[in-house]
């Protein structure tokens, strides 16, 4: 009679192990699959407009010997710009003007003119910035308000509050012969006031009496 040993635990464990051991690399390479495409799945994807180029400062048309009137809610006309050239810039909405020309009326009734080398214009006609030899004028209202010039190489004009202010040297006349100097300026048509900052020189004239 011919008897047959029955493999012991250890005997037992070892070939599963083996078994398991030749499996195990497969099994490692689908879950490393699976893991890849769950993380493709779930990643956010750049959109097309994510993409886009960010806008450039380049004008989108042209304009020569144009004009542009700026009207209050009534009715009024409160400002004209005349300009040689102008060009549109999309990024910024605004006009870049090349001798430009301004006139605007106050509430008051007052005419206030402009010019400058080159200009810049916002999207509604509502601020102004003159550059080189820019020059305001505020003609005179009745006696008791003289005409007013303001002369720098930078003026920045408000329509809606009828401010102007410049951070760079200002000469400012007024009547017949005031003069004043200062490193910056602003001024207030509506409340009647100027601040002067910096070194602020003034010369008054004397009054004529008629």
């Amino acid at each position: 009679m011919k008897m047959t040993a029955t493999p012991s635990l250890t005997h037992r464990l070892r070939l599963a192990w083996d078994r398991l051991a030749v499996y195990f690399p497969i099994f490692l390479m689908a879950v490393m699959a699976l893991t890849s495409y769950w993380l493709v799945r779930n990643t956010p994807t750049w959109q097309e407009n994510d993409l886009q180029p960010a806008p450039r400062h380049v004008p989108d048309y042209f304009m020569k010997d144009f004009s542009v009137r700026v009207y209050a809610a009534d009715g009024r006309l409160k400002s004209e710009l005349f300009g040689s050239q102008g060009k549109h810039f999309p990024d910024t909405d605004t006009v870049e003007v090349t001798q430009p020309r301004v006139r605007s009326f106050g509430t008051d009734g007052r005419v206030t003119t402009a010019r400058a080398e080159t200009g810049v214009v916002n999207a509604d006609g509502s601020e102004i910035q003159l550059f080189k030899k820019a020059v305001v004028v505020r003609e005179a209202l009745g006696k008791d308000v003289p005409s007013q010039e303001l002369q720098s190489e930078f003026l920045h004009l408000f329509a809606n509050t009828e401010t102007i202010r410049s951070h760079l040297p200002i000469v400012m006349l007024r009547g017949d012969g005031d003069r004043f100097t200062a490193d910056r300026m602003e001024y207030d048509n509506v409340n009647r006031w100027v601040h002067l900052q910096g070194r602020v020189h003034g010369v008054l004239m004397p009054r004529k009496h008629k």
